[in-house]
């Protein structure tokens, strides 16, 4: 089983930028797709990003398409979110998870994803 880890949140002011990195051990990160999440003071956790295990494809929830990129690089195990012109709305744990999808279709449905990281805080002052 895969386990994984986040790392690169902090506290920033908005618009600036934050890179995020969910970093794999046990298993092979290229053998999933891999999503991130997040999650803020009370509410659900929501989709944010995932990425096929090949990189072709990506996809974005609409509050952050435009602003986020989601990047993997399968040699170091790792997956990135670059996040751009922050905003306090982007304010939550982020977490980072795996689908074993070997197909170019991708899926925000959380139930879909196993194997989840601890999270890393982002919190964005305005």
């Amino acid at each position: 089983q895969v386990q994984l880890v986040e790392s690169g949140g902090g506290l920033v002011q908005a618009g600036d930028s934050l890179r995020l990195s969910c970093a794999a051990s046990g298993r092979a990160l290229s053998d999933y797709a891999v999503g991130w999440f997040r999650q803020a003071p009370g509410k659900e956790r929501e989709f944010v990003t995932a990425i096929s295990f090949s990189g072709i494809s990506r996809v974005y929830a609409d509050s952050v398409k435009g602003r986020f990129t989601i990047s993997r690089d399968n040699a170091k195990n790792t997956v990135f979110l670059q996040m751009n012109s922050l905003k306090p709305e982007d304010t939550a744990v982020y977490s980072c998870a795996v689908d074993p999808n070997f197909s170019e279709r991708l899926y925000s449905d959380e139930g879909r994803y196993d194997s989840w990281g601890r999270g890393t805080q982002v919190t964005v002052s305005s």
